[in-house]
């Protein structure tokens, strides 16, 4: 399907559309376009761009990346269908390790994900055959490769289920969450969670991250240890409080 780019809705239609493909090439799963879905319903709320909240949030993001001993970036689905290039390239500037976890678990939709991600550069893929469970999950998610998120110390959870972020931060980890409802059981467990569209994000990150790599680790902490995940959640639903206050509805 060809979308016109002067279409008001182009960039959405277009992240709809690579969905859409995912599923019927066994990537996604139906479930994860429902939450792409519901996802998209907050996005409106904030403007369909990066607020300065997300910002804040992305660099402290990125802060504990870099100081990480052993980070890695789990993927799903809908990541490795919206933004796998750039999934690839922030690994590699952070140093990540990159684990595929499911939800809807099956050893095709691992393969075609593995495959994706080595396509875009990737050089190893773990959670292939992941050995080890995390404690305090009960679905497929609590698998994890005993040499990935298993023995991490932070973990970029991009479009993730609440239940194993908690446990995650439960284990000791630093979870950075990115997701679109400030109030999900996600953002309110996570260590750091950037509002953000992931097709938005991501690329914000590569970018931060390639100027805060050459950064001293104190001014790497100072960034870290001036964040409130709470406090930046606030600011989340004040600016999209803002923003509904100050406009200029037609039905008016």
């Amino acid at each position: 399907m060809k979308i016109p780019r002067e279409h008001p809705r182009y960039l959405s239609l277009k992240e709809r559309h690579k969905l859409v493909e995912g599923y019927r090439d066994g990537v996604t799963a139906l479930a994860g376009l429902i939450a792409h879905g519901r996802g998209e319903a907050f996005d409106y709320l904030i403007g369909e761009k990066t607020i300065p909240p997300a910002v804040n949030a992305i660099k402290a993001g990125v802060a504990a990346l870099l100081l990480a001993d052993s980070p890695v970036i789990s993927v799903n689905g809908n990541t490795a269908a919206l933004c796998p290039t750039e999934i690839v390239e922030l690994s590699k500037i952070v140093g990540a390790k990159i684990e595929i976890n499911l939800f809807y678990r099956s050893q095709d939709r691992i393969k075609k994900i593995r495959e994706i991600l080595i396509k875009n550069g990737a050089d190893e893929v773990y959670g292939v055959t992941p050995t080890k469970e995390i404690s305090g999950i009960s679905s497929e998610r609590r698998w994890a490769d005993k040499d990935g998120i298993y023995s991490s110390d932070v973990v970029l959870v991009p479009l993730e289920d609440g239940d194993r972020t908690e446990a995650l931060v439960n284990s000791g980890k630093k979870v950075i969450a990115i997701d679109l409802n400030p109030l999900s059981r996600t953002s309110l467990t996570a260590s750091i969670t950037i509002v953000d569209n992931v097709t938005r994000a991501v690329p914000i990150m590569i970018k931060i991250a390639e100027e805060m790599r050459g950064w001293d680790n104190s001014e790497l902490r100072r960034v870290l240890a001036s964040f409130d995940n709470y406090k930046n959640l606030r600011e989340v639903l004040l600016a999209i409080k803002t923003r509904l206050e100050e406009m200029d509805f037609p039905l008016q």
